[in-house]
């Protein structure tokens, strides 16, 4: 099954007159990988030196730039190469090239849009807990999420070189449990954080459940995380739908090309994400400062 949908990707059938667009794309994406290589190892290595971050919350976020340097690293490449491949007609470099890039970018949306959910229930937990959510997510119990995550990623990858629809079975099941997830946590969050400003309102003189200030840095993660997540479901979306919507025996060539331009949207994603970071997350922000001024001193 999923060698008969790469066939139509490597068929000159779809692939005639678009050689200019193709190349186009494989210069662009040139900077999209190497802007989402430099971006998340600056990340990677600025999260290493943070301290204040608690280590759990580090965790995911270490994750999530893991995936996006994965994409830089190995899914744009992969797909750079393909497009050459289609435009020099080496089908045999066409056909698995396609094939492997599918199956990292697979691996890659699963693990990110789960790292994004369970995000969404610690920082649910962090509001709820108090101080009991240190004692509870411990950096050993994320460690072991975080790894579970990746192993549901490769499993449900696994049947895609024999049967894709099986793959693709799973990936709209984690799609959907993920983003339900996610909007109850987020929901839990909003009326939860709502309640504690009308209590710190009404009663003025009387300490509330959560102090103003743990209130307003639980808002600001939380809006953090909620820009990630938003920007992930902008960015695949598009893809997403052209790729649901098209029959995969009655692709055309603009069909064709237009899934080709869509997927810069999810490379892209990863160039974003490091951006989004340093934005809305303080700690973080602060953290790519002093590594960067220390690199400058150092080559200095």
């Amino acid at each position: 099954m999923a060698g008969a949908i790469t066939e139509l990707h490597c068929s000159a059938e779809f692939t005639v007159g678009l050689h200019a667009e193709l190349i186009s794309l494989s210069v662009a994406n040139t900077f999209v990988a190497l802007s989402a290589i430099l971006e998340n190892a600056l990340i990677l290595v600025a999260l290493h030196r943070e301290s204040s971050l608690h280590p759990p919350s580090k965790l995911l976020y270490r994750n999530l730039a893991i995936t996006d340097l994965g994409v830089g690293m190995v899914v744009v490449p992969l797909r750079m190469a393909y497009w050459i491949s289609v435009v020099t007609k080496s089908w045999d470099i066409c056909y698995y090239t396609d094939l492997i890039c599918y199956a990292a970018g697979y691996v890659i949306c699963v693990v990110s849009l789960s790292t994004l959910t369970v995000i969404s229930v610690d920082r649910l937990l962090a509001l709820k807990m108090g101080l009991r959510y240190k004692q509870v997510v411990t950096y050993k119990r994320m460690r072991t999420t975080v790894i579970a995550i990746w192993i549901m990623a490769l499993v449900g990858v696994s049947p895609y070189f024999w049967n894709a629809r099986v793959t693709s079975l799973w990936g709209d099941i984690i799609l959907l449990l993920c983003l339900a997830i996610s909007v109850v946590a987020y929901t839990k969050i909003f009326f939860t954080l709502r309640h504690f400003q009308i209590q710190v309102q009404d009663n003025p003189g009387q300490p509330a459940q959560a102090s103003p200030l743990n209130i307003a840095r639980y808002r600001s993660a939380v809006s953090s995380a909620l820009w990630v997540q938003v920007t992930l479901v902008l960015c695949y979306l598009p893809a997403g739908l052209a790729t649901a919507t098209t029959p995969q025996t009655g692709i055309t060539v603009s069909r064709y090309l237009a899934r080709e331009i869509l997927s810069c949207l999810i490379f892209l994603n990863s160039s974003l994400n490091p951006l989004l970071y340093c934005w809305k997350i303080r700690e973080v922000r602060q953290a790519v400062k002093d590594t960067v001024n220390h690199l400058f001193s150092s080559s200095g």
